[in-house]
């Protein structure tokens, strides 16, 4: 991001007195022979002055003190090429009264905004037919989103379809020669088309039903399953395909019984609101998925969705000491999951163990609440966590001490400390198992590479107060305010979605 004053934008140029025209009004004059080769006349009665008689007036301007216009020399152009823009560090530069941050597209290959009704504080991307790895644009995503309405009856569940994300325009060199007779490039408006349905209360946390790689958006017969954690204290399960459907097929009739309410709610955690909520992944199907609860009383639920049926287990996991912030099952190991609270602690549990207590944890993680965790799926002893106080840490899973042993509490393999206000969202690559994206309430979405080392011959000098940026750090993307979730799309390799107070942006950059 770069920043110009505002100044900067308006025009410096400056405009000289215009000549004034010769009117025709003057009166013609009579008698005039043409045949006469006397002294020129005109007509018109427009008289020459000699050189002698308009250096006598101007001289008898300036006896009695009238002003002239100086004639000023022309301004010659400069060849020297404008100042670039200074690059905005957060933490280290401030930005003043009159000046604003501008984008500098050259680094993103794709950038959109796109406002929204009501903001959303969490969303999730949804999994379509058109493709994995897919590069070209424009491109397309859907993603499901619950809103923060200004009164609860006016929230609703939204599936977004986003289209016509085009490639960021570049100028000159920059574009690449092969896309140049192609669509490819051009800069235009997304497309945002939505259909909602009542949602009651506010939206704290919605997370869709997990479909493996290379899997086919189910048919329209089958349930598309969301979950919804709302500020009543209730987890609602949706089917969200026959919304889907109707904004890729016009004409399409909703069918009602499956859109205006939920399928199932579950009323385990009884008025205690949450955030933490993870489906376990699943082979496709609806009717082998379990999906883990946890409210701000500690309390996590586990409910089971069998062919039946909805099925909450009546009791709950209890280790945790304050508000329950995030969940995530294993990606390798189907009854193992771990989470994250107030409590300032990260637990491990597994689903068979007897008492519902965790069997591993890592007290403190952070020094202040852990808000958010993340289980690499590529490399499953890597866990990242995110924490109110703003930093980022990496953890080793097989150095995390069991509960009842005398080990000492695990170091972090990785900690940052970038961020100058509280993580909001955190998640690892879908492919790349070094790559994170995080969010925060400084207004960053940050794009981080565990795979780079510091250059020595490069390392940054911060003896003259100047903030050291981390060699990690690959990316700062800026410009939305108080951002609360981020994303990256499973089928366009590279890109994110964030959530903010002023809605969604779509982006990918260079560097990943």
């Amino acid at each position: 991001m770069a920043k110009r004053t505002a100044a900067d934008l308006q025009s410096t140029s400056s405009q000289g007195q215009a000549f004034q025209k010769t009117t025709a009004a003057g009166a013609k004059r009579d008698g005039i022979d043409v045949n006469d080769m006397g002294e020129f006349e005109d007509a018109w009665e427009d008289e020459i002055e000699s050189d002698e008689e308009v250096v006598d007036a101007e001289a008898e301007d300036r006896e009695d003190g009238m002003d002239v216009d100086e004639v000023m020399p022309a301004i010659e152009e400069s060849d020297e090429p404008p100042s670039a823009p200074q690059v905005y560090i957060p933490g280290q530069h401030t930005l003043g009264e009159d000046e604003v941050l501008e984008a500098d597209d050259s680094v993103y290959i794709m950038r959109h905004a796109m406002n929204v009704t009501w903001p959303c504080l969490s969303f999730d991307i949804l999994r379509d037919s058109l493709g994995d790895e897919r590069q070209r644009y424009p491109a397309t995503a859907y993603v499901v989103a619950g809103s923060q309405a200004e009164t609860a009856s006016k929230n609703e569940l939204t599936v977004y379809k986003m289209s016509s994300l085009h490639k960021t325009q570049r100028d000159g060199d920059d574009a690449d020669s092969e896309d140049e007779d192609d669509d490819d490039n051009l800069d235009e408006d997304a497309i945002l088309e939505f259909r909602s349905v009542p949602h009651q209360g506010g939206v704290n946390r919605v997370r869709a039903q997990p479909l493996p790689p290379n899997h086919p958006l189910p048919p329209v017969s089958q349930p598309y399953l969301t979950a919804s954690w709302a500020d009543t204290g209730k987890v609602h399960i949706w089917d969200v395909r026959p919304l889907i459907e109707s904004l890729d097929s016009p004409g399409y009739a909703l069918d009602k019984s499956r859109t205006s309410k939920p399928l199932y709610t579950i009323n385990s955690h009884g008025r205690a609101e949450g955030f933490a909520m993870d489906w376990a992944s699943s082979e496709g199907s609806a009717s082998s998925l379990r999906l883990l609860t946890g409210d701000v009383h500690s309390k996590i639920f586990l409910t089971t969705v069998t062919p039946s049926g909805f099925n909450p287990l009546s009791q709950p996991f209890l280790s945790h000491t304050s508000s329950i912030e995030d969940i995530q099952w294993s990606p390798s190991e189907p009854t193992v999951f771990a989470s994250c609270s107030a409590d300032r602690t990260v637990q491990v549990w597994d689903v068979r163990s007897r008492g519902r207590q965790s069997v591993a944890g890592i007290d403190p993680a952070h020094e202040a609440d852990v808000n958010v965790i993340s289980w690499n799926k590529r490399t499953d002893y890597l866990l990242l966590s995110g924490g109110d106080e703003g930093g980022i840490r990496v953890w080793d899973l097989r150095n995390v001490k069991k509960k009842g042993t005398s080990a000492s509490a695990p170091t972090p393999v990785a900690s940052f400390s970038w961020h100058q206000q509280p993580i909001t969202s955190i998640e690892w690559h879908p492919t790349e198992d070094s790559i994170f994206v995080a969010s925060s309430a400084d207004n960053q979405v940050t794009l981080w590479d565990l795979g780079v080392e510091q250059d020595e011959e490069t390392e940054m000098d911060a003896s003259d107060g100047t903030r050291e940026v981390p060699p990690q750090l690959l990316f700062s993307h800026q410009g939305q305010k108080d951002v609360k979730e981020a994303h990256w799309h499973p089928q366009i390799p590279g890109t994110v979605v964030s959530t903010a107070l002023d809605g969604f942006n779509v982006f990918k950059t260079i560097s990943v």
